[in-house]
């Protein structure tokens, strides 16, 4: 007759050590221990340790005797909790659900910021499984210039009102110097594969438009037709062709100088090497111009650029007009879909990154739509805010760990 088994919920803690493990999973072996679950954090050298484990009745107390003197020698505490058949089968059960992931990133981040954010994940009934933070440690004799921390919680339960969660984060994210990333933790979240970018005020900190207006002398005019649009006076393609009539004239070398100078969004450069090193399909969907978007591919191997282009005539002189489809809002979203079907990959897969109003259709229908440095009304739309550090911070939400970047990820 088989012996009867129990399960037994093994703590450790206290200073780490190499091999403390090791020696920890010998005696658990010499016994034929089946390990249900296991779990180990370490920070800052001081370990936590949790094993489950299933084993016979008649042989449980004398491994307990061994690890008490194993643990006793090795200078850490441990602790033993039994585990019902029933307590475990509802554990069991329950894992695998209903599991998110909440990122939250700052130039730093207090343990004021933290009890906020962890105070709403406990409204909504929510546990927390797991914490790991994503950014490398800073220096306290050495501060660095571009420093940022950035942590990701693991947690799991029955989100009832995931709307509701989303707009308290971003509210939060408003008044807190944090923003927030808040994603279901399945296959899709961790085989991203292509990555839309707008580029004014994203990828470059600049609007080409007011530019260009800038440099031929009619920049009050230019905004005075972007406040009536953006009062709603006037729709997109209707401003849009009115500010390029306004450029007729100006020489296309003009348009070479502006690219040779633009200024390029914080963390841009590390985003893209780390991007392209790790395959992603990398894609420029903009409202602004192809000249300068294609200038931005080859300075960083962007594989797609969809943005709006300027006629030239045989004088070398912007004509006032464009040439083929504007892209706007929804064209956006289209080409989005396009080329995630060019690329067979599904539209889980897929990041969208913008500022605008005009970004939103774009980053709604991506499988994680960023907001990156927006206004308050395309944040809580997107769900998804990145403010307070640069343009890299994507990777965060990607997953991606400073410890893992090499030598592309160096700040």
């Amino acid at each position: 007759m088989e012996a009867r088994k129990e399960q037994i919920l093994i703590r450790i803690a206290g200073k780490d050590r190499i091999g403390l493990t090791a020696e920890v999973m010998a005696i658990l072996a010499r016994y034929d221990a089946q390990i249900l679950d296991i779990g180990q954090a370490d920070i800052h050298s001081t370990l936590s340790l949790g094993i489950l484990i299933r084993i016979s009745e008649t042989m449980s107390g004398q491994v307990m005797k061994e690890l008490l003197f194993k643990t006793t020698e090795l200078g850490v505490n441990i602790g033993f909790e039994p585990i019902s058949d029933d307590d475990y089968e509802a554990w069991a059960g329950r894992q695998g659900k209903n599991r998110y992931i909440l990122t939250a990133i700052g130039r730093s981040l207090s343990a004021k910021q933290i009890q906020a954010a962890t105070e709403i994940i406990s409204r909504h009934k929510l546990n927390i499984d797991a914490i790991k933070r994503l950014t490398g440690r800073m220096s306290i004799k050495n501060p660095e210039r571009n420093v940022r921390a950035c942590v990701e919680f693991s947690i799991r339960g029955s989100l009832e009102d995931r709307a509701g969660f989303q707009k308290e984060l971003m509210a939060l994210s408003a008044n807190s110097g944090m923003d927030f990333s808040f994603q279901k933790d399945d296959m899709y979240r961790r085989m991203r594969r292509l990555i839309c970018f707008d580029m004014d005020s994203t990828l470059i900190q600049a609007e080409c438009i007011d530019e260009l207006a800038r440099r031929h002398g009619v920049y009050e005019k230019v905004a005075a037709i972007t406040e009536r649009a953006m009062r709603g006076e006037i729709d997109f393609k209707e401003s849009f062709t009115e500010r390029v009539a306004l450029l007729k004239g100006l020489d296309v070398s003009v348009m070479k100088d502006i690219a040779e100078n633009l200024p390029i969004t914080e963390g841009t450069d590390r985003l893209m090497s780390v991007l392209k090193t790790c395959g992603y399909k990398i894609a420029i969907l903009s409202g602004g111009f192809t000249f300068f978007g294609e200038y931005l591919q080859r300075k960083y191997g962007i594989d797609y650029v969809y943005a709006n282009e300027l006629e030239v005539g045989e004088d070398g002189k912007l004509t006032g007009r464009y040439v083929g489809e504007i892209v706007d809002g929804r064209r956006k979203a289209d080409l989005l879909k396009l080329i995630a079907m060019t690329e067979k990959v599904n539209l889980a897969q897929t990041i969208a990154v913008g500022d605008g109003a005009n970004d939103l259709p774009m980053l709604n229908e991506a499988g994680l739509g960023i907001a990156f440095h927006a206004k308050p009304r395309v944040k809580e739309s997107a769900g998804q805010s990145l403010s307070t550090i640069g343009l890299d911070g994507v990777l965060y939400f990607l997953g991606f760990k400073d410890s893992h970047l090499g030598e592309q990820g160096k700040l």
